[in-house]
């Protein structure tokens, strides 16, 4: 998709692959991809008036965590039928303002979308001159067994999902939260990620690029999409790139 964004393809255009030979994860890792599960990246054109890059991260985010409650609360969408295009102002599953839904969906700093705390997804944003290439990786029927932290698929949670319905159906909540990002800023963006993310006061491990590590307590995020982490003398530290970790 790098190749396309560089080649002039234009904003909206999904690629979605069944299985990918050298996928890429956060942070240089390696990716996973068995077939059964979500492979598929986007570009976004950047405007003058648009509001950072960078925040584009939160708005992948929130557009995944939209499709992914879409299936959760409706067994039929999981089996190829189209949830209604106003699912998210009719309400289609509960959710717990700061905290977990009755799907169990949490958000954790920056992009990660968990099920009762194991990861179901990953995303990864790299940018082409004007282009921002958002790509989204989904356990829809398999999940790596890793070291360093639980992990789930929605076949695992008793919902499987066809990647190609799940497609449509992430592309349509992106385009929603993109329009809304430039529409009316960052702000609602940001506080439908704070709605659907761990609580005020959860423990926290910010691993930094410089190879320390911060803990603290999760204290929201600042205007710009940071993390703010509260430390144990009380100092709040904003954070714009760890690696985070449920403590």
């Amino acid at each position: 998709m790098l190749a396309l964004a560089r080649s002039g393809v234009g904003e909206g255009v999904w690629l979605r692959a069944e299985r990918q030979r050298s996928g890429r994860g956060r942070m240089g890792r390696d990716w996973v991809s068995p077939v059964g599960n979500f492979f598929g990246s986007t570009v976004v054109r950047l405007r003058p008036t648009d509001p950072a890059p960078a925040t584009l991260a939160l708005v992948a985010a929130v557009a995944l965590e939209g499709a992914v409650s879409t299936f959760l609360s409706s067994p039929i969408a999981a089996y190829g039928v189209s949830p209604s295009p106003n699912w998210e102002r009719e309400g289609a599953r509960p959710a717990k303002p700061g905290g977990k839904g009755e799907d169990g969906l949490v958000l954790k700093w920056p992009n990660d979308l968990l099920i009762d705390g194991a990861k179901l997804s990953g995303i990864l944003l790299e940018r082409a001159d004007d282009a921002v290439v958002v790509g989204i990786g989904v356990n829809l029927a398999h999940h790596p067994d890793l070291p360093d932290r639980p992990t789930t698929s929605l076949a695992a949670q008793g919902t499987p999902v066809d990647p190609a319905q799940f497609a449509e159906t992430l592309a349509e909540s992106f385009t929603r939260w993109l329009a809304r990002w430039r529409g009316e800023g960052l702000a609602p963006i940001r506080q439908r990620w704070l709605d659907r993310a761990h609580p005020i006061g959860t423990a926290l491990t910010a691993r930094l690029p410089d190879g320390t590590a911060q803990d603290g307590l999760f204290d929201g995020l600042d205007a710009d999409g940071a993390l703010i982490l509260r430390l144990a003398d009380g100092e709040r530290r904003v954070i714009h790139a760890a690696d985070v970790f449920l403590i």
